[in-house]
């Protein structure tokens, strides 16, 4: 009798996935062991929106539901989709957007795992700014990229630094991957630097894509497209979807436009994985890009009150500092006066005063010596978070060193 014990074997894939990051989410998962516990713990940490899909979407997918919508869809998504994504492409840019330009995936972060898949190997560079999305770390560990960071310095509000970028770009660099809005900063980029960064990497024959997923959450100035900033779109990648801007998080829709060949291959990547997304919440996501102008500027609007809340507290607490970020849906807190790192302080505010954040550290190093805080709470939670964070810093939490 064989009494062996069998020992799995894993790809590397799978191997990369497991152990990215691993302790991203450690305070969280604390804070979420202790609310389980029957702890009252504010949970700041997520860029989940608080609020609920707006009604009419609501009714328009149940509605859809009703009538059979729920079978396959085309690999590239559903035609009104794509036109109701190409509308919208054409109206803000000089470039015309057709439906045949835009690729339907479930969700932005699947639609950045494909566009990687499908343009680069193992092994290649790509250049991303840093602090960057902590999803964009699990996807290019899985697919074995180069990663080439770029910082952003804290002591400049996080802002692009286009020239820094352009001396990352090397002989061996395939692709650029810019967010703007960025998560976790607010950063934006402008219309200029955008347009200087699209002509620069096309002269060198690199891909620039642009994860566009907070371009609806801003608040001084609006949001410019690279799609619309540059002048010419052959090396052009842009992902946008409605899980932020429309509190549409669950429902899994997010896209990318892009020309030619590209196309072609992603919609082949999607037909080979995904095999469509559903009907229904296709057509939903249409309707609510048709009608979607007051329920947006509601969200957007309690997005920019709480910002100017937690500035103005965090501004007040002796120790700490931040900027007021021009979009997104989160504010980076600079701790480094009080405590050793982000990390150190996001650990010891959960267990002092039962407060969730998010380490910086993952972000990149530019964001080590802060953490970040989610406007994705209402008023009441937020000013109950800051009063216990000013207590817990006033009263002496870890210091530098």
């Amino acid at each position: 009798m064989d009494l062996k014990m069998y020992a799995p074997r894993f790809s590397k894939l799978s191997q990369a996935l497991h152990s990215a990051d691993a302790d991203v989410w450690a305070v969280s998962d604390r804070a979420h062991q202790l609310a389980d516990k029957g702890e009252d713990v504010i949970f700041l940490c997520v860029g989940d929106p608080n609020f609920d899909t707006p009604e009419p979407i609501l009714d328009f997918a149940r509605a859809r539901l009703g009538v059979g919508r729920t079978h396959y869809s085309p690999a590239a998504g559903e035609l009104v989709l794509r036109r109701a994504i190409a509308d919208i492409e054409s109206k803000v840019s000089d470039h015309p957007c057709s439906p045949d330009d835009v690729v339907v995936f479930p969700g932005g972060t699947n639609a950045i795992f494909g566009v990687l898949s499908c343009l680069l190997n193992p092994g290649e560079q790509i250049v991303i700014p840093e602090p960057m999305y902590i999803g964009y770390v699990p996807i290019t560990d899985a697919l074995q990229l180069d990663v080439k960071k770029v910082s952003c310095p804290a002591d400049k509000g996080f802002a692009f630094e286009i020239e820094s970028i352009k001396q990352a770009i090397g002989e061996d660099t395939r692709a650029v991957m810019i967010n703007t809005p960025v998560n976790p900063t607010g950063a934006m980029a402008t219309p200029e630097q955008l347009r200087e960064l699209a002509a620069y990497c096309r002269e060198r024959g690199v891909w620039l894509i642009s994860d566009e997923m907070y371009s609806m959450i801003t608040f001084a100035r609006r949001h410019t497209s690279l799609r619309t900033a540059a002048e010419k779109l052959d090396n052009v990648v842009v992902i946008d979807g409605l899980s932020k801007s429309h509190a549409m998080s669950g429902w899994r829709l997010g896209w990318a436009v892009a020309q030619g060949e590209l196309v072609e291959r992603l919609i082949e990547y999607a037909g080979a994985t995904i095999f469509g997304c559903p009907q229904f919440i296709q057509e939903a996501a249409a309707f609510a890009l048709e009608f979607d102008t007051y329920f947006v500027k509601q969200m957007r609007d309690a997005y920019e009150r709480r910002r100017d809340l937690i500035v103005e507290r965090i501004g007040k607490i002796p120790g700490l500092s931040c900027y007021s970020p021009e979009a997104g849906m989160f504010v980076m807190v600079n701790v480094s006066a009080v405590a050793q790192d982000g990390e150190a302080f996001a650990s010891a505010l959960l267990d002092a005063e039962r407060v969730s954040v998010l380490p910086g550290k993952p972000f990149g190093p530019s964001a080590v010596n802060h953490v970040r805080l989610t406007l994705a709470a209402d008023e009441a939670d937020l000013s109950r978070a800051l009063d216990r964070i000013e207590r817990f810093v006033v009263g002496g939490c870890l210091k530098a060193g």
